[in-house]
């Protein structure tokens, strides 16, 4: 089974760290309108990205010492329309790109040194994880990736995105670092194949044009990660498994799965409280991966099977407090296939 940690020690000959990024001003064009509204229903990025969080709390300082500087250069009106600022496409100047670079800056250097004084690592993938990560200005986009692959023993990075946030001229930029001998991952959240799901989960797009995509993401020598979720609303197991045979028959480099949990302040969660949703057993989840991981091709790098909240935001499933539990649990539950993970 060719683990994430297993691919990079062939890659680069040690373990490469991925190091979260999540930069002020992002979104998803689900959240701000372009093409839904209040983003999918069980998302929370806070409760998977340790960097948000980091960044929310700088900014809240940051904001706290703006508005108690006193000079006529600053209002009260400047102050709200910085920090409610946010990233898309036809945005034609980014003020907060400076500030976004800092952020980028300085989350990584923190990231790269606890992981480089507790483990030793030394080598390092660039993560942007939270909202979209190439929903905004291209020359944004461009000062971004350029000044993340400049950084201290960067040996590449992953762009966590959408597939209606990917054009052909943003393929070409990245296949340039390519070329240049850097590791770039496209993170596509994907979820499911099936339309009435994406409908179901308010993700705004369809699954028109994904497999074209991925081919022209390969060609360019750029990998391909796709995003599962097993557990959807009205997903049997056999449809979860369809979606990935699915996935994997456009070609993919690596794929990401993990259980649907439920978290304070979704949609998800309302629904859950009504009795509309009844999220998947842990059981139902093991025979999910186990299945999974037969019909997967061992040239796929597999970089996740379990995921979860960890803390009092979680509503349900509540094994999903804890991955030791869920990686137990998996790992015995394969163990029954002859699978080792």
């Amino acid at each position: 089974m060719l683990t994430v940690g297993r691919y990079f020690k062939q890659r680069f000959g040690q373990k490469v760290r991925k190091i979260p990024i999540s930069l002020s001003g992002f979104t998803c064009p689900n959240i701000d309108g372009s093409v839904a509204k209040g983003g999918c229903i069980y998302c929370k990025n806070e409760t998977f990205s340790p960097s948000l969080v980091m960044k929310k709390k700088q900014n809240k300082e940051e904001t706290s010492i703006l508005k108690n500087i006193n000079h006529d250069t600053i209002t009260k009106q400047d102050i709200k329309n910085f920090t409610n600022l946010k990233m898309n496409f036809s945005l034609e100047s980014n003020p907060l790109l400076p500030q976004q670079l800092k952020e980028l800056e300085e989350q990584f250097l923190y990231h790269s040194s606890y992981h480089k004084n507790k483990f030793g690592i030394s080598k390092y993938m660039v993560y942007f994880q939270s909202f979209t990560n190439t929903y905004a200005p291209f020359d944004t986009l461009q000062a971004l990736y350029t000044k993340a692959l400049r950084l201290p023993n960067v040996v590449g990075m992953s762009i966590g995105t959408r597939v209606d946030c990917v054009d052909s001229k943003l393929l070409d930029f990245l296949g340039r670092f390519v070329d240049e001998g850097k590791e770039i991952w496209l993170e596509y959240g994907i979820q499911s194949i099936y339309e009435e799901t994406l409908k179901i989960t308010n993700r705004g797009h369809t699954m028109d044009g994904v497999e074209n995509l991925f081919k022209e993401t390969r060609k360019r020598g750029i990998k391909v990660c796709a995003h599962l979720i097993y557990g959807l609303p009205n997903e049997s197991v056999e449809m979860m498994i369809e979606s990935l045979k699915t996935i994997i028959s456009y070609g993919v480099d690596s794929l990401k799965i993990h259980p649907l949990y439920v978290v304070e302040g979704t949609a998800l969660a309302r629904m859950y409280k009504k009795g509309e949703y009844t999220p998947i057993t842990l059981e139902e989840y093991g025979e999910a991966i186990a299945q999974s991981l037969k019909v997967i091709p061992p040239t796929i790098v597999i970089q996740r099977v379990s995921a979860g909240a960890h803390d009092d935001s979680l509503l349900a499933p509540k094994w999903c407090f804890d991955k030791n539990i869920q990686m137990r649990y998996i790992r015995e539950r394969l163990k029954k296939e002859g699978i080792d993970y």
